[in-house]
């Protein structure tokens, strides 16, 4: 006796599948990202002679990313590392976000976005008291 499987069966399971491979693709490229830009910030900063306890560091200043990179300068990868790092969970949550409402789970799909959003406040708190 052979039973057959209902219609639409697997296609949740097969959804969540390929949303948490997906996921595990985005965590993956995110730390390699992170570790890889971090590294050239390190050795930028031994070739120069550097260490981290002897320089006093710039603040974070979104503008002047770019002209470190192109510069070459080490502040810029490091700082660059260092919001990768910190942007790859937020990532995770939001692609958690997108695969609960594929899935039809409202809530977590809710929960998901009320993190991200508590997050998003507490960045903006932190720029605004930080000015």
């Amino acid at each position: 006796m052979t039973v057959s499987a209902p219609i639409g069966a697997g296609t949740a399971a097969s959804r969540a599948a390929r949303v948490e491979g997906w996921i595990a693709r985005v965590l993956r490229a995110g730390t390699l990202l992170s570790v890889g830009l971090l590294a050239i910030g390190v050795a930028l900063m031994s070739l120069a002679g550097w260490s981290p306890l002897d320089k006093t560091w710039p603040a974070l200043d979104l503008g002047r990313i770019p002209g470190d990179l192109l510069a070459l300068r080490p502040e810029g990868f490091l700082w660059l590392g260092l919001l990768a790092t910190l942007s790859t969970p937020l990532l995770r949550v939001a692609a958690s976000v997108v695969g609960f409402l594929g899935a039809g789970e409202r809530r977590m799909a809710g929960l998901g976005t009320a993190v991200l959003i508590i997050i998003a406040l507490a960045v903006v708190v932190a720029q605004r008291t930080a000015a």
